[in-house]
């Protein structure tokens, strides 16, 4: 498993869920000095960075992999241009390569609200990164691979409940990085989590049931 934005908050988190099972989680990350935070988490750093590289640089590190996560993100306090060459540009490279790869699985990490125009009183930069995210998904649609949207709410770094609410759907709210990264782990076992589009907040349903019931077909 490729985690690309591998240093981020739920990408650490995923890749400790990969590595405690048993699985093998390479994280992409830009800073060398990150590499300790992912080797605390069991996984393997390997610097690439996703503004400077091409194709064949990123599908090189991705062969072999079951599956991409793009959890990257230009971060707080970037500007406006950064969450295009990041959120947009590095997720549409990252899809190139993993093609390129012939790595079939897929996950994006949006946001909901990614898929509207945002309301004018949204600020330059928060309206900059939902544009990316809605032009990243709909680059991914176009594609013939195995792909699946997760649009969390508002992310807090409450402790994971492993009880949230998932669907096409699912109206604001916030949920944890726990269990966004317990989702995601659900969903990457799921083969028929492909092709979804689906909104991610807390609630009541454990994760299992909750994937479960949105991939029933």
């Amino acid at each position: 498993m490729v985690i690309a934005g591998g240093h981020g908050q739920i990408a650490l988190r995923l890749e400790r869920l990969l590595t405690l099972r048993g699985d093998e989680a390479v994280g992409l990350i830009r800073d060398p000095g990150q590499a300790g935070d992912l080797a605390a988490v069991g996984a393997t750093a390997v610097v690439l960075d996703l503004e400077a590289s091409g194709i064949d640089d990123v599908a090189a590190e991705l062969r072999g992999a079951d599956a991409v996560v793009f959890a990257a993100g230009a971060g707080p306090g970037s500007g406006a241009e950064r969450k295009e060459t990041v959120d947009h540009n590095a997720a549409t490279l990252v899809a190139d390569a993993a093609q390129s790869a012939g790595v079939r699985r897929y996950l994006l990490i949006s946001a909901i609200g990614a898929n509207d125009e945002p309301p004018p009183d949204t600020g330059e930069v928060f309206a900059a990164y939902l544009r990316a995210k809605g032009a990243s998904e709909d680059d991914l649609r176009g594609r013939d691979v195995d792909w699946t949207v997760l649009r969390p709410g508002r992310l807090t770094d409450d402790t994971g409940t492993g009880r949230v609410t998932l669907a096409e759907s699912t109206g604001r709210g916030a949920v944890s990085r726990d269990d966004v990264a317990a989702v995601l782990l659900a969903l990457l076992d799921e083969p028929t989590s492909a092709q979804l589009t689906l909104e991610l907040v807390g609630g009541d349903t454990p994760v299992p049931d909750a994937v479960a019931r949105v991939t029933q077909r």
